[in-house]
């Protein structure tokens, strides 16, 4: 029998090609399944938006949070405007940056209390009334804006006048004007004629005073209320502080009763929302479930190497303990910094059964879970500055000890 040395050849790569195509694939499928999620509590909530290019991560999480709260209570899904709010709390930033000689945080940063604070004062608009697009750009850019206002301010503040005048806030607010457009003072919604108050009363119908901000940091004494010493909390606006178990048993309950989450939170540790997975996680080191050879292994590596190795984060990972000390450590020392304002609207379990909570962002549509990312109980309990909820929310025995 001739052998056809050319066949046998073309078999072989085939099947070749076949088995490292399949190990591929496996590989593939296994890398896919790392961070898998189920969702487990998933509250109503409108669109993923964009913040694009500016600093206004609190107002988009801040309405975010408010919008679901509507939907809870049975109301209109409705898109509110977020520039709005940006708006007035830049006016009313200007007043007091002034008043205080230049010395506060004027910044485009700001707090959900600025949400809540500028709804009861000025009303809302929705986003098709009041975009606050009007500078040639299709997103949020705010870069010139940002710096024009703090220039401006800055002028006022320095003038060799010896008392300031009476055209200078009118003149920041046609800045304003200029970037984001002019305030409506009616509108039409739905075939209805609303003012940007009786919208608020009328449409939105939430009582600005029902929402409360929550922290836990032992610098103050538990049970009070105190300024969170954060520079976007420009206002001096007070927060509820509580031990850290309960701050988390509040997030807990809040979910397991309908009611979503407005969530503060540094976002500068290298485990928060990891590339395209999606995931805000806080690992420790591998010690667990190690062989000997493993733990000489990751001992022997040189510092840059054991955290390379620690943040891969290609498979769900042993997580810190975090303590009531850890928090406040952190904060002290400036490891712990009030970064991005986020919306918690759901749990969800992993693979392996751990609970992590589901997080809206204000990015876009940016990764795998389409704007979404699920970040770990841990990641929360030591990274949170504060947290915005219903008073309804807190559960009876905090509530009552918090006198609400």
């Amino acid at each position: 029998m001739k052998i056809n040395i050319n066949y046998i050849l073309t078999i072989l790569f085939v099947v070749s090609f076949s088995l490292v195509t399949y190990a591929g694939d496996e590989v593939k499928k296994d890398k896919k399944e790392a961070w898998e999620f189920e969702d487990v509590i998933l509250l109503p909530t409108t669109p993923v938006e964009d913040q694009h290019r500016s600093g206004t991560c609190w107002s988009f999480s801040g309405l975010s949070f408010l919008q679901s709260e509507m939907m809870r209570l049975g109301k209109p899904e409705v898109n509110l405007s977020e520039m709005y709010i940006v708006w007035h709390t830049y006016a009313e930033k200007a007043r007091k940056h002034v008043r205080v000689h230049g010395n506060l945080n004027f910044s485009a940063g700001g707090a959900f209390h600025d949400v809540t604070n500028m709804i009861a004062r000025y009303g809302v608009v929705p986003e098709s009334v009041y975009d606050g697009l009007k500078y040639g750009e299709d997103k949020h850019v705010h870069g010139e804006m940002d710096r024009v206002l703090r220039e401006y301010v800055d002028a006022v503040v320095e003038n060799k006048n010896r008392k300031l005048s009476t055209a200078w806030h009118e003149a920041f607010t046609q800045i304003l004007d200029t970037y984001l457009g002019e305030i409506p003072q009616k509108f039409e919604y739905e075939g209805r004629s609303y003012t940007p108050l009786s919208f608020a009363d009328n449409f939105v119908g939430l009582n600005m005073d029902d929402y409360v901000e929550i922290t836990s940091y032992t610098h103050h004494p538990f049970y009070s209320r105190f300024i969170l010493e954060v520079p976007d909390n420009w206002s001096w606006d007070k927060m509820y502080n509580v031990p850290l178990n309960e701050m988390e048993e509040i997030i807990d309950y809040s979910l397991e009763n309908g009611f979503t989450i407005a969530w503060a939170a540094d976002v500068s540790e290298k485990g928060f929302a990891s590339g395209n997975k999606g995931i805000a996680v806080l690992p420790a080191a591998p010690e667990t479930d190690m062989s000997d050879a493993e733990i000489s292994r990751w001992e022997a590596l040189p510092e840059r190497e054991r955290e390379n190795e620690l943040y891969k984060l290609e498979k769900p990972v042993p997580e810190l303990e975090v303590t009531q000390e850890m928090r406040q450590i952190a904060f002290d020392n400036f490891q712990t910094t009030d970064d991005h304002g986020m919306h918690i609207i759901g749990t969800a379990k992993d693979k392996n059964g751990n609970t992590f909570y589901k997080v809206k962002n204000s990015w876009g549509d940016y990764n795998k879970f389409n704007g979404y990312f699920y970040t770990s109980k841990p990641y929360v309990s030591y990274k949170t500055m504060c947290i915005m909820v219903h008073k309804d929310a807190i559960p009876p025995g905090i509530r009552t000890k918090l006198n609400l």
